[in-house]
């Protein structure tokens, strides 16, 4: 059943198979959808293009896409995402063609990109643009034949209304990464969660007594910082938006510069989606022994050339811990080659939480599908009537209960001339 792939070894599929499986136990609303979409087939034909991080999670909705009629074609989203086992399973058990390889070279990236790209999709699905942006530079001719995409995450959103700003952005994609029930949990819980994990299988750190310095404060650094505090650590965020640092100082965080946090800090994490958010300046104050890690998209976020500069002597501590030696006899220790770290020293996010991740993108590919008309190019909102959806199949699988709104309730909530 094996399809046109490139993966590390097909001989995998067993164990793959039962690491999609363990995580399926986690992921009651995707169940639904794909049970749904398998009896209904709306997908039936459609060739679906996907540039994501191949775990065990993507598999499962990869699966439900297929069930659904669709033809999917998945490609990695990031390097050192890739889950080997789980990319053999999908290839070799359910003849998904898959092109990812852990620890693939930047150039093999692109050429699995561009292999997702040969296969024309209809439908792309987006972790970080990197597929959207390939299309739109060097394969315009398949252009015309896109009906629309969807973007998993904070940086390709961020990309996806550049590209729309300057007039670049052809056809219409749904920014999945905004709906409520993916950034408000999936960004605060999941990446605080696993981001820590990351670290943690890496260094096999002690968090507890140590400075923990979080960049940004968006719904990621939320997490990272909230986890970071219930493990002991003492927490300093870092922010440019004075609202974020605001809220981060009634969280009860200490909210300082990154030159002066850069000073005290044992452990730094990323997330802010932007470039050199830790650059020179802020190395060359760091104590030795500070570790640096990123949970942002794309691995820019620590100037890597900066560090590589002011490096006499270069490393490999332990898997995934790279030691740089300053002239001055300090070492900085750089996690994951300064890319997610949470999926390229860990498993990425627990499955319960992508289970509404990813019941947003089948959904909101399905309503790409069906829409009549359909909307026209530029990033669009999640429909509201799928946010909620989401939220109550959740709820229905935990197996909570909500109260109903009373006739009197609701003609309340409707009157303007009820006062004191």
């Amino acid at each position: 059943m094996s399809a046109a792939s490139d993966i590390f070894d097909p001989r995998l599929a067993d164990a793959g198979e039962q690491r999609i499986a363990w995580a399926a136990r986690e992921m009651p609303v995707m169940a639904q959808i794909r049970e749904r979409l398998a009896r209904e087939r709306p997908l039936e034909g459609l060739r679906i293009g996907a540039c994501l991080h191949v775990t065990s999670e993507t598999a499962n909705l990869a699966l439900a896409l297929q069930a659904g009629g669709g033809e999917v074609t998945l490609c990695a989203s990031n390097p050192l995402s890739t889950q080997d086992d789980v990319a053999a399973a999908l290839v070799e058990r359910a003849g998904i063609g898959v092109f990812a390889i852990k620890g693939e070279s930047n150039e093999r990236y692109y050429e699995h990109i561009a292999r997702v790209l040969d296969a024309r999709p209809q439908i792309t699905v987006d972790d970080g643009a990197d597929l959207v942006s390939t299309l739109h530079s060097e394969r315009q001719e398949l252009l015309d034949g896109v009906i629309g995409g969807c973007e998993e995450t904070t940086t390709g959103v961020i990309r996806l209304r550049a590209m729309a700003a300057d007039g670049a952005l052809r056809y219409p994609i749904i920014a999945v990464n905004d709906a409520a029930t993916k950034h408000m949990f999936d960004n605060r819980y999941g990446t605080g969660q696993s981001a820590l994990d990351g670290v943690i299988r890496a260094t096999n750190l002690l968090l507890a007594g140590k400075v923990v310095v979080v960049a940004g404060y968006g719904w990621c650094g939320r997490g990272v910082a909230s986890r970071a505090r219930g493990m002991g650590a003492q927490v300093i965020v870092t922010e440019v938006a004075p609202l974020r640092a605001l809220e981060a100082v009634m969280d009860g965080f200490r909210v300082a510069t990154m030159l002066e946090a850069a000073e005290v800090g044992d452990l730094f994490i990323t997330t802010t989606g932007d470039i050199h958010v830790i650059d020179a300046p802020h190395l060359e104050r760091m104590r030795s022994g500070a570790i640096l890690a990123n949970a942002g998209h794309f691995n820019h976020e620590v100037n890597i050339a900066a560090l590589e500069a002011m490096a006499e002597e270069r490393r490999e501590a332990r898997p995934y811990v790279t030691a740089y030696r300053t002239s001055d006899g300090r070492e900085l220790l750089l996690l994951a080659e300064g890319r997610l770290v949470n999926l390229s020293a860990a498993e990425g996010h627990p499955a319960s939480v992508m289970d509404m991740s990813f019941a947003n993108q089948a959904l909101a590919i399905e309503h790409l599908a069906q829409a009549d008309p359909r909307p026209g190019p530029g990033v669009w909102d999640v429909p509201s009537e799928i946010d909620e959806q989401v939220a109550a199949l959740k709820l229905a699988a935990m197996g909570v209960e909500l109260d109903q709104l009373t006739p009197e309730q609701e003609r309340y909530l409707q009157s303007w001339d009820a006062g004191t």
